[in-house]
């Protein structure tokens, strides 16, 4: 089978994750309401296990350590411009807008996805084994990610179907992002170095500073503490996924 081909399958299937929202599809509204604090937990531990796990981990071994980490402060940075340029407004109501960090979320998750096609790529082109374990490792790291999002989307107030169909719009980034890296399979190195780092760098920005502060407004100790438990279990598993399947 053409590696062309390959990468598109795997590409897919990395994105067709991205519906594992249908699951709540059911859910009256009262019932997701009650776990939509958990589920953005686990989105804020995933895209903290993602950029201090996988992303920056990575970039370091693309650029030294001081340009890498200056990619990822100009990620951090860019990620606030572009939050101001959306003009946010805070919103005691759960409902009544759409808040500005749920943009802000479909963008890194656009990039991350388009990041992963790239990964995808390369890897598929060095070596077919070495494709399959990145796609799995991606696929691992993804199912826990499209969760927390699709929780993160509707307490934006966007609905079901929306955030849904928004969630599989950028997924599909991957299948460009693995277009893009075989096409470009000699230059592509060196602009993942630039993507990773600066992509880390937003997911930091999304996580510390508009999931975590939702997470904080609970005021119940034991829910409280159960949201911290499973933040942390995001990161667990994205940690986990470095012994599964590394890439």
């Amino acid at each position: 089978m053409p590696v062309l081909l390959i990468i598109i399958l795997a590409t897919l299937i990395v994105s067709l994750l991205s519906l594992v929202g249908i699951l709540f599809l059911k859910l009256s509204d009262t019932k997701l309401d009650k776990i939509l604090f958990y589920l953005i937990g686990l989105s804020a531990g995933a895209l903290m296990g993602g950029a201090f796990l996988h992303l920056i981990p990575e970039s370091l071994h693309l650029l030294n350590c001081e340009k890498s980490l200056i990619y990822v402060l100009l990620g951090f940075i860019l990620f606030f411009l572009i939050e101001k340029i959306l003009h946010w407004r805070h919103c005691h109501n759960i409902k009544c807008t759409i808040h500005t960090f749920t943009y802000m979320n479909l963008i890194g998750d656009a990039v991350h996805n388009f990041i992963d096609g790239l990964i995808i790529a390369t890897s598929f082109i060095v070596d077919f084994k070495l494709g399959l374990i990145t796609t799995l490792a991606i696929i691992l790291h993804e199912i826990p990610q499209e969760i927390g999002d699709f929780g993160v989307l509707i307490y934006g107030g966007l609905t079901k179907k929306k955030a849904l169909m928004y969630n599989l719009i950028t997924a599909l980034t991957a299948i460009m992002g693995g277009l893009v890296g075989f096409f470009l399979a000699q230059q592509v190195e060196n602009f993942v170095s630039l993507l990773l780092p600066i992509a880390g760098g937003g997911f930091i920005y999304i996580a510390a500073c508009d999931l975590i502060p939702e997470i904080k407004k609970e005021t119940n100790l034991r829910k409280s503490i159960l949201n911290l438990l499973i933040l942390i279990l995001g990161i667990l598993i994205l940690y986990g996924v470095k012994f599964i399947a590394p890439h």
